[in-house]
């Protein structure tokens, strides 16, 4: 069996790393990848890890509002099998996914991350 996830989205927030124990870098952060359809406009959310010398390249070169391209493979919700489902503070309910990275691409250049103000995102609507 084999699954593959491609994403394109703006980071929500900025990103975090820390260590594991035995020293190897993990970098999360959370992408929102919209789609309008008619007068419509729908957005999933992604929360993404990426692990070793690329989490630090993201640690070190992305922000919130940077456009990002994701490959990698969905996790499951551990208790639900499915998506994370939220309440969103408006009371309409929202869901995010996992994924585990394996190639994370950057689509802004530098600089350019969260200028254009129709890509970014109120921090009240990010689930985590």
């Amino acid at each position: 069996m084999y699954q593959k996830l491609i994403i394109i989205g703006n980071l929500g927030r900025d990103p975090e790393m820390r260590y594991t124990p035995d020293g190897k870098a993990v970098t999360t952060f959370s992408v929102a990848a919209s789609r309008r359809y008619g007068e419509k406009e729908e957005t999933a959310w992604f929360r993404v890890s990426v692990w070793g010398k690329q989490a630090e390249s993201c640690n070190q070169y992305l922000t919130k509002g940077s456009k990002v391209l994701v490959e990698g493979r969905l996790r499951p919700d551990a208790n639900t099998g499915g998506p994370q489902v939220f309440q969103k503070k408006d009371g309409t309910w929202g869901s995010s996914y996992e994924v585990f990275a394996d190639t994370v691409r950057f689509l802004s250049s530098r600089g350019e991350a969260g200028q254009d103000s129709s890509d970014t995102v109120d921090d009240d609507d990010i689930p985590f």
